[in-house]
């Protein structure tokens, strides 16, 4: 069902309903959940996380993404796992584009190790 399959994704659940369906990632479960919005040509910082796994779920196409040096250029509702402290990184290819991230385990700003970043944030954590 998505890329990087692990057991992150083996609770997935589609739903038929009378007017379509839905998807369900996650159930009654502690996680934090986000839209990543890339602008034009930039990009996350590469990085790590030691207490967190992440999920993105492509909502546009526009983006690669870098995992353990490993490039993806997904398409909308792609599922890409991201598993804690494996480094990884969003690029967008030319136009705004965005991810939806849900993360299992201890989310904090300041679990994040950088290792290249545009921004010259280094590896002072995101406030």
């Amino acid at each position: 069902m998505g890329v990087g399959e692990n057991e992150r994704l083996k609770d997935t659940l589609l739903v038929k309903k009378p007017w379509g369906h839905f998807i369900q990632y996650t159930h009654n479960e502690v996680c934090t959940v986000k839209i990543l919005t890339v602008n034009p040509d930039q990009m996350l910082s590469e990085q790590s996380h030691q207490k967190r796994d992440e999920l993105w779920v492509v909502l546009d196409d526009g983006l690669r993404v870098e995992i353990d040096g490993q490039q993806i250029d997904p398409q909308p509702y792609d599922e890409i796992v991201i598993p804690r402290k494996a480094k990884h990184r969003l690029i967008s290819l030319g136009k705004k584009a965005r991810v939806l991230e849900i993360s299992f385990g201890h989310f904090d700003e300041s679990d994040i190790q950088r290792f290249d970043d545009l921004y010259d944030r280094g590896q002072t954590p995101e406030k």
